[in-house]
């Protein structure tokens, strides 16, 4: 008997209750009349997918959604990504995050630039390679503002340690730059190439032209989530699965490459909120023609937490239920036996704008499973009396069992 798994990742959608939504969360003040119907029809419980070690984001998150413990896998955010960008990490190589954003007046003010285009970063970042790069540093175009650069170490050098300590930018908006500089060991070398690079771009012709046209420039590199390369086992090896990964973020791209699924891209992901979504909704169905599990991960959501747009994390989960969602549900009665799971990979508040490591609630619907009779949102999750996982990394035990 064929049976077809499908992950639904609306990122960072877990939230708490809005005054401007009349005292409700995001997932309870959206119209999602599919999510609510997998939720009435399966199991509602609550995972916490981010070990108390680390930082609240979806590197580690993702990890644990696809049934990997990152205690034993995760070395860091940008080795994931250079895994996505095809970027080949040596045993000494290092990979870091290279933000393009926005620094006013000493602050964080935005760490997108103005969600740049990847056609406007990518000579961005060339200039970066021509002027600051060294044999040992090399810098990686990506999409959008997330790029990255890597040092190639040498056996026996310790470039980065436990102790370097650096910041996500979306964690801290608006917060002064100075406060959040990397700390600890290889410290000054990245504070040196920031200061390097950020000379570089600020006056670049790119953002001369965005500030014309009255855009936020690139005027700052930032660098962060240093790695080195994980080691995953293959989940096709451990699960006997086939799988697909579609995304427009290189982070959960990387995840799945590392894990040994294909990588779907879809012409219009954008990994913001004018994400294409019904393409993303027909690449899925299509996926599950020739894939044992498929997953759909959409950022939309998490970016208008960041923003602190309640309205628009509405409209990004109503937009996915409908043009995604539906799709799936309706394409998996097409196969023998078949599960859906909706989980966001961690909250991100619309009060802080930032990632937040609590509980996440999730809703899976299909083969073998009764109905919990509730909606879909944290807080018929918490009174719904269902699963509720420590370890996140355990809900793909549970979704595979059928």
């Amino acid at each position: 008997m064929a049976t077809k798994f499908v992950i639904v990742i609306p990122d960072g959608a877990a939230d708490e209750p809005q005054d401007s939504l009349g005292g409700k969360t995001p997932l309870q003040a959206a119209r999602i009349p599919e999510m609510d119907a997998v939720a009435r029809g399966g199991l509602l419980g609550r995972s916490h997918n981010v070990p108390d070690r680390f930082l609240p984001a979806s590197d580690v998150a993702t990890l644990s959604l696809f049934g990997y413990d990152p205690v034993l896998y995760y070395t860091g955010r940008a080795p994931l990504e250079a895994a996505a960008m095809g970027v080949p990490l040596g045993p000494d190589d290092w990979a870091i995050r290279c933000n393009l954003m926005t620094i006013r007046d000493g602050r964080l003010t935005d760490f997108t630039a103005g969600h740049i285009t990847s056609e406007e970063g990518r000579p961005l970042m060339e200039a970066l390679q021509a002027k600051v790069g060294r044999p040992n540093v090399e810098f990686y175009p990506g999409v959008s503002y997330r790029n990255l650069m890597i040092y190639r170490g040498r056996p026996g050098e310790t470039p980065f340690a436990d102790d370097t300590l650096t910041t996500p930018p979306h964690d801290q908006p608006d917060k002064p730059a100075q406060d959040f500089l990397p700390k600890g060991t290889g410290s000054s070398l990245l504070r040196e190439l920031m200061e390097a690079g950020s000379a570089v771009v600020e006056n670049h012709p790119v953002n001369q032209a965005r500030v014309a046209r009255g855009k936020s420039p690139a005027n700052a590199v930032w660098l962060w989530g240093q790695g080195k390369a994980p080691r995953l086992p293959k989940f096709g090896e451990l699960r006997g699965l086939k799988g697909a990964i579609i995304s427009a973020v290189d982070l959960v791209r990387g995840v799945g490459v590392l894990a040994g699924w294909d990588r779907i891209d879809v012409p219009g992901a954008t990994g913001y909120l004018d994400t294409d979504y019904a393409a993303k909704g027909r690449a899925g169905v299509e996926a599950l023609k020739d894939h044992d599990i498929v997953c759909v991960h959409v950022e939309a959501p998490d970016e208008a937490s960041h923003e602190g747009r309640a309205d628009a994390k509405v409209e990004a989960l109503e937009r996915m239920d409908r043009d995604i969602v539906g799709p799936l549900r309706a394409a998996l009665a097409n196969y023998d036996a078949g599960r859906l799971l909706i989980s966001p990979d961690h909250a991100t508040l619309l009060r802080t704008r930032a990632h937040d490591r609590g509980w996440v609630c999730w809703a899976m619907g299909g083969t073998g499973l009764s109905g919990s009779g509730l909606p879909y949102d944290e807080i018929s999750a918490q009174a719904a009396g269902g699963p509720t996982l420590e370890e996140g990394f355990r809900l793909m035990d549970l979704f595979l069992k059928v």
